[in-house]
């Protein structure tokens, strides 16, 4: 067995530490959410907490591990008495991110049901991970239908499987340990709340606390045993720590005015419904179960908002991470006061005129003027568009960037035909999750029975087998798969006009508007997304295919404009982008969105250099969108002539919005038929 890093050898990350030893003093705090870049000890300090859980007592034999002190009524392998038991150390169980559902919750075992005739149920991971650790690294990339019965356990503390005649339930309580890196894509809202806390890791920038890091690590693999040994003391301390914080958890008092801290706090950060006020209780009891006190006090409570909440007030994919540090401080000492007021005069019920809501000028609006706006303090750097949309002449040819408008709801584009990609929203595809569509012969291991199917296939078999009138004998080759359609996330590839022609204030700022609409589908669909722009004489990739859409809008943003047009650069370098792309991800199919006026310019030939480009689009098969910009009251309509090119769809930033193209998803299809 592989030596685990110790615990307390980790450098720095004391959040991570923190969080994760409050999960293992109180479970019930719901789990953690480490967010971080690659290569910050996330998986290290996660392995490593599993040596200091205390030892479990366990029922000898019992798949589920049963509590000897008090079984579980319920468990599938039971009834079990009271007794002794076994000890053993807790478990680590870690759930990989291509698992199936059978191997998550447990199924039916088929084969051995057809050829004895017996219900035999195969315990999954679910099971194997009850009063240990579950760890899930990447959980950003395990599918959605995973996602959510993990974490409805979680919250239940007991797996139900009710699938292919079986019906179990069995207790699944656990330390829920996910790691991400947000680079690779976000988790949805509702699945981001299920998590009791989340913590943001990084790198040290302090030179010594890297040199530390190293000289650990180098020492670690050179003696793994012996490096265990060397710090065997601090570990027996913490372990001991833990023991003690759980003793002591029980007679933890989380007073009224703790509580109050707690509401207000969730209330003023606007996060929705209570299960943040609830973890937020637990965590603070926590804490103060840790540092060996029977009271909650302020502190306390902030260390679990700074903890429990920052994952909880986003609005949105684009919004950062975090919380106001010094909104949070006010608002508890704010009801700090309050409790003490009342304590001293409880019969005066005058708050006094410094309420809570003077102190931010005018109830905490934010002043008229934002000097970070479009309008605001780089009024006149950009230059104002002329007649058709044209910009006035500049001394340079490139100008600053212009922020994106308001975002919307755009209407849902769609890859044609069927897929076998990745699960997600966006297009019909095979998946081993959905609506059946038919049946096949299983290619390698069965994981849904196509009941019907079977019993067809081994019909006709059934006088030859000598069983006739006797009952059905099912053989091996008469098993059939079940085909089901679902919904799969493609690759939708951003090629993003920047020239000259596109540089007008208020048409870039809706352009980006417009492409922010559309990364904003694309995150709630499951899709990875590209950047490709094109000014001046080349064309850049600006962002490669990725799942983290926090990425695109921030180089979405940023972009500068200004020069000429060189529109088959950019058809030619997204041509490219897919090209390799294809050879990383087959089965992902792409949907191109080139977001332009139509206009070529600079170079020889312009026009019909970006036409045979296009032309070799349309002929690699690739589904295409242009999104024409062009304004002004004389419009050349080269946009929708390009469009044509593509044999794709064009369609107006008006268009875009969901309520005013019903029929463009057909028309897509219908192209392509």
């Amino acid at each position: 067995m592989t030596t685990p890093f110790p615990f307390t050898a980790v450098v720095g990350q004391d959040d991570l530490r923190l969080a994760l030893l409050l999960n293992a003093v109180s479970p019930a705090v719901g789990g953690v959410l480490v967010r971080g870049e690659k290569g910050t000890a996330k998986s290290t300090a996660v392995r490593a907490l599993s040596a200091l859980l205390p030892e479990v007592a366990v029922v000898p034999g019992c798949r589920f591990s049963c509590d000897p002190a008090a079984p579980d009524p319920a468990c599938p392998d039971g009834p079990h008495e009271t007794g002794p038991g076994a000890q053993r150390p807790a478990r680590m169980v870690e759930l990989p991110v291509g698992a199936s559902e059978d191997r998550l919750v447990g199924a039916l075992d088929i084969e051995r049901a057809l050829a004895e005739g017996v219900k035999a149920f195969e315990p999954g991971l679910l099971a194997d991970a009850h009063r240990g650790i579950l760890y899930v690294d990447e959980v950003n990339l395990l599918h959605d239908h995973l996602v959510d019965l993990l974490l409805d356990a979680a919250a239940m503390g007991a797996s139900y499987v009710e699938r292919e005649g079986v019906s179990v339930r069995h207790a699944a309580r656990f330390l829920l340990v996910g790691t991400m890196n947000p680079e690779e894509g976000e988790l949805r809202p509702q699945l981001l709340d299920r998590f009791g806390l989340t913590v943001e890791v990084a790198a040290s920038r302090e030179p010594d606390q890297r040199v530390e890091v190293v000289r650990r690590r180098l020492a670690y693999d050179d003696d793994p045993a012996g490096f265990t040994e060397r710090w065997a003391d601090e570990e027996s301390s913490v372990r001991a720590q833990v023991i003690a914080a759980r003793a002591l958890l029980p007679s933890v008092r989380l007073g009224d005015g703790a509580l109050r801290q707690i509401a207000a706090t969730c209330a003023a950060f606007e996060v929705d419904g209570m299960r943040a006020d609830i973890v937020m209780a637990r965590t603070a009891t926590a804490l103060a179960a840790w540092a060996g006190r029977t009271d909650v006090l302020a502190e306390d409570v902030r260390q679990a908002a700074l903890l429990a909440l920052p994952h909880r007030r986003r609005r949105n994919p684009f919004d950062a991470p975090g919380l106001d540090e010094n909104k949070l401080d006010d608002t508890l000492e704010e009801f700090a006061e309050q409790e003490q007021e009342q304590e001293q005069t409880p019969g005066d019920d005058d708050p006094g005129p410094d309420g809570p809501d003077d102190s931010g000028g005018g109830g905490g609006q934010p002043p008229a003027s934002d000097s970070d706006g479009p309008q605001g303090g780089d009024t006149g750097a950009q230059p104002e568009a002329g007649e058709g949309g044209q910009p006035q002449p500049s001394g340079s040819g490139e100008q600053q960037p212009v922020r994106a408008s308001e975002a919307f709801r755009t209407k849902a584009l769609s890859v044609p035909g069927i897929g076998e990609g990745a699960a997600g929203r966006r297009s019909r595809a095979r998946t081993e999750h959905g609506r059946t569509t038919g049946s096949r012969r299983p290619q390698g291991a069965l994981t849904k029975l196509h009941l019907a199917a079977t019993v067809q296939a081994a019909a006709p078999h059934q006088l030859a087998r000598g069983r006739a009138g006797r009952g059905l004998v099912v053989r091996r080759d008469d098993l059939r798969q079940a085909t089901r359609e679902g919904r799969e996330g493609n690759l939708v590839l951003f090629v993003v006009d920047a020239s000259g022609s596109m540089a007008a204030r208020q048409r870039m700022s809706a352009v980006k508007g417009a492409v922010l609409s559309l990364l904003l589908d694309a995150y709630q669909r499951r899709d990875k997304v590209g950047l490709v722009t094109f000014r001046g004489s080349s064309a850049d990739v600006s962002l490669p295919p990725t799942s983290s859409v926090d990425a695109a809008a921030v180089r979405l943003e940023s972009l500068p404009t200004g020069g000429r047009t060189p529109l088959a650069a950019g058809l030619l370098k997204a041509r490219d982008v897919l090209r390799v792309e294809r050879l990383r991800d087959p089965a992902r199919r792409a949907l191109v969105v080139v977001v332009t006026d139509g206009r070529a310019t600079g170079g020889p030939e312009p026009v019909a250099l970006a036409g045979r480009a296009a032309r070799l689009f349309a002929a690699d098969g690739v589904a295409s969108v242009v999104v024409d910009c062009e304004s002004g009251p004389v419009r050349l309509g080269l946009a929708r002539q390009l469009a044509g090119e593509l044999d794709g769809t064009a369609v107006t930033l008006d268009e875009l919005r969901a309520d005013s193209i019903a029929g463009l998803v057909k028309d897509v299809q219908r192209r392509a038929a």
